[in-house]
């Protein structure tokens, strides 16, 4: 067996079922291996949706994915997918065939670039090729997770493979420090409106962290929230207060600062997640719970410190509580206030003045809709830019994995391949892209995997013909924006062109057309929705303007 071979069949067997990439030179013996392993293979119009869709993929099915291409171009064309990944800590491998010699046209430098972007590396050797592979997999798969760049020298490759296969690493739990328990216990105790903010790492193994962090919270009275990259984590639970930051509601955004402890359970409180730190008052005492050492107090300081996984020092903070004897507390969670929240608590029940007119539909109308319209069972992906928080937050989601925010590196043009990964990660749910035009143009090319997958995909683009961020930054202060706005193209048309449905929404009886399609789903459907731009979304004048 030769190395190529060797690392292919190694991959499977260390769990990788899905290999996602456009297949060159460099990258055909591996991936075929892998192909004859087992494992399934999608081939992408172009190697940056490939990157995307291993992604959204490996995101939403919580399992290990990889990504291969072929060298040189074929790992600049995906990098900023592979950016994405790195930055949101994906489990992924990418398989990056190596031009060994800096005369090949093809020569880059890998680790340097690996080591840019925040990814781990690790190039294959001929005489340890399943150790190598044993390592890259258990650092992807580590407790916060990691994109790792695999190194396949194009002479080393065709080599003969050594080494023998190797048992994997069981995982090892991360036991967290007694002292620091007590103090997050003693907190927890003292805290009279305390509030958990979950994040990210609180959706590697999310419905048990839901179920510990929902029981600690029932126990001391605290109130739920998320960062966006885990909204949905408590879906339903009454006390859930959905997103803080930009996104937050006007409920969410009142009640956050007079919080007397709040506790990030995977988050590192970002400036998106506070508004730039304002949602937590001065004197409010602050626990950050993290996997990653380095990640605690990277953004502002905080009181307690807890190095370990989300839901095992949940559980352990529950068994010192039943250990003390110490009673339960209702906090703030009074009839009064759980009434506000099922109330005021999402954004479609705030009241606003319905702009649709002019052949444009206002993006609240068109996102409530679209709500009301489409199955609950459903995978939202969200493209970067203007748009994003209505379909964000105005549509539903069943739980963390029905929800892929790709938003960690925040480049437009991610959003359709993502969510291809998505859609074949969980093929029992609808998948619905949510993108803005330019984003959609930039992404365009894999609709002819979309077709080719005969993938039910609902790609709902929020067109305002215009990259809307920059005019609603720019705009207000003068500056000319023909640099930035845009021929209203018929979008529609163009997903037609490529075999899709198409439907143009220019108000809300033009969804009948969707409501159609949904009863067969036969094959993806743009929905061209020409949406009022007249302002800012709420979240951006927030984040640009303070206010």
């Amino acid at each position: 067996m030769n190395v190529a071979e060797a690392v292919g069949r190694g991959l499977v067997a260390h769990g990788v079922g899905h290999v996602f990439g456009v297949v060159g030179s460099g990258n055909f013996h591996v991936t075929n291996a892998m192909i004859a392993a087992g494992a399934r293979f999608v081939a992408a119009a172009h190697e940056g949706g490939a990157a995307s869709m291993a992604d959204g993929y490996a995101r939403v099915s919580g399992r290990l994915a990889a990504l291969s291409v072929h060298q040189g171009p074929g790992i600049t064309n995906a990098l900023t997918g592979i950016v994405e990944a790195a930055k949101s800590r994906t489990p992924l491998v990418v398989l990056a065939p190596e031009a060994a010699s800096p005369r090949s046209n093809f020569f880059i430098d890998l680790p340097g670039i690996a080591a840019a972007i925040g990814a781990g590396y690790r190039r294959v050797s001929a005489d340890r090729v399943a150790s190598d592979v044993a390592e890259v997999c258990r650092s992807a798969l580590d407790g916060a997770g990691q994109t790792v760049v695999l190194g396949l020298p194009l002479d080393v490759q065709a080599q003969p493979a050594g080494d023998r296969p190797s048992a994997t690493d069981d995982d090892v739990a991360v036991v967290p420090v007694p002292a620091a328990i007590d103090a997050l216990v003693d907190a927890l105790v003292a805290a009279r409106r305390p509030v958990f903010i979950a994040g990210r790492g609180a959706t590697r193994a999310a419905a048990a962290a839901r179920t510990e962090l929902s029981a600690l919270a029932e126990r001391t009275g605290a109130l739920l929230a998320v960062s966006a990259a885990a909204r949905g984590l408590f879906a339903g639970d009454p006390w859930y207060l959905d997103v803080s930051g930009g996104f937050a509601t006007p409920l969410t955004a009142e009640l956050i600062p007079q919080a007397d402890l709040v506790v990030a359970w995977g988050s590192t409180l970002n400036m998106w997640t506070t508004r730039h730190g304002r949602l937590i008052a001065a004197g409010t005492a602050v626990a950050q719970v993290d996997l990653n050492p380095a990640a605690i107090g990277i953004n502002r300081k905080v009181d307690i410190a807890v190095c370990g996984e989300v839901t095992a020092v949940a559980r352990a903070c529950s068994a010192e509580f039943a250990r003390r004897g110490a009673p339960a507390s209702r906090g703030w969670r009074s009839p009064e206030l759980g009434a506000r929240i099922a109330a005021e608590g999402r954004w479609r029940a705030v009241p606003f003045r319905d702009e649709t007119g002019g052949g444009r539909i206002d993006p609240r109308t068109l996102s409530i809709a679209l709500d009301d319209l489409l199955p609950a069972e459903r995978t939202v992906v969200i493209d970067s830019g203007n748009f994003m928080g209505y379909p964000s937050m105005f549509l539903g989601v069943p739980d963390a994995a029905g929800f892929c925010f790709t938003q960690a590196y925040q480049s437009i043009g991610l959003g359709l391949a993502s969510a291809l990964g998505a859609a074949i990660a969980r093929p029992d749910r609808l998948t619905v892209a949510a993108l803005g035009d330019g984003g959609f143009l930039m992404s365009v090319a894999e609709l002819t995997t979309a077709v080719r997958l005969g993938v039910p995909l609902v790609i709902v683009v929020y067109n305002d013909a215009a990259y809307g961020a920059e005019v609603h930054h720019f705009g207000p202060d003068g500056h000319p924006l023909g640099t930035v706005t845009f021929p209203d193209e018929d979008l529609a048309a163009i997903g037609r062109g490529f075999g899709c449905a198409g439907v143009t929404v220019r108000a809300p009886g033009d969804l009948a057309a969707v409501k159609d399609w949904l009863a067969r789903r036969d094959r993806p459907i743009v929905v061209d929705a020409k949406v009022v731009s007249s302002h800012a979304s709420w979240w951006l004048e927030e984040a640009f303007r303070g206010h």
